[in-house]
């Protein structure tokens, strides 16, 4: 089973750094002796604990519904792979790779997910609690109407992730770059922003209430404010 980072329990509240946002809780899963996975095709609503998935091929699979616990998912492959509404509790996907897979209204819960290479990837209407996002590059991200509470995104690239209509609540961007994200309608509490490596808002920046930021980036977004407040910047002498 994961164990709490040393943030708090799933019940207390989280540590206010000095800025008094308050800080993600990062999960720390400890697996337990996991048996290789005998194989075969994924299934709907299938019932996955204590497994090792190692180097596996699930391209256009349906395991939607499925429950994977205390698992680790290891270089495999998930093209198109159906796992809507899927549960991932406690487990550890190192290095997975895949493009289209479906993801749409599941709950991950105390997952680590290392070096993923993903491209256009379903989470929407899904819910992401303790989840640590490490390494790696998700292209086209869909996160639309989910909800993130204690997420971190830590060295990784996303390119166009789309939280609109989502719900981000201490998450937190640690040496990462954003490239041209989607923040429309979107509801911020405690996102930590600072040291982020590179952020791009493509739009919602009016959403951005809720997160802190530094005075660095803050010069960064300045262009994208005005824009956003409707105010022209022209130099002295210039029309």
């Amino acid at each position: 089973m994961a164990r709490r980072a040393a943030g708090g329990s799933s019940g207390s509240g989280a540590k206010a750094s000095g800025t008094g946002v308050k800080t993600a809780r990062r999960p720390e899963v400890r697996l337990p002796a996991l048996e290789p996975y005998g194989g075969g095709e994924l299934e709907p609503d299938g019932d996955y604990d204590g497994l090792e998935f190692q180097e596996l091929d699930f391209v256009g699979q349906d395991g939607g519904g499925a429950r994977f616990m205390d698992c680790a998912l290891t270089g495999c492959a998930l093209d198109e792979t159906s796992l809507h509404h899927a549960r991932v509790l406690d487990s550890v996907l190192t290095g997975i790779r895949g493009v289209g897979t479906d993801l749409a209204e599941s709950t991950l819960r105390d997952v680590e997910l290392i070096d993923a290479r993903l491209g256009g990837v379903q989470l929407h209407g899904s819910v992401l609690e303790r989840v640590l996002i490490r390494g790696g590059k998700i292209d086209y991200l869909n996160l639309r109407k989910a909800h993130l509470k204690d997420v971190v995104f830590e060295g990784c690239v996303l390119v166009e992730p789309d939280f609109g209509g989502a719900r981000l609540e201490r998450v937190e961007f640690v040496d990462c770059v954003l490239k041209g994200a989607d923040l429309t309608s979107a509801t911020l509490t405690d996102v930590d922003l600072r040291a982020a490596a590179e952020i791009d808002i493509a739009r919602g920046v009016d959403r951005l209430a809720g997160a802190v930021i530094s005075p660095v980036q803050l010069m960064d977004l300045a262009p994208v404010l005005a824009a956003e407040m409707g105010v022209r910047v022209v130099g002295v002498g210039q029309d």
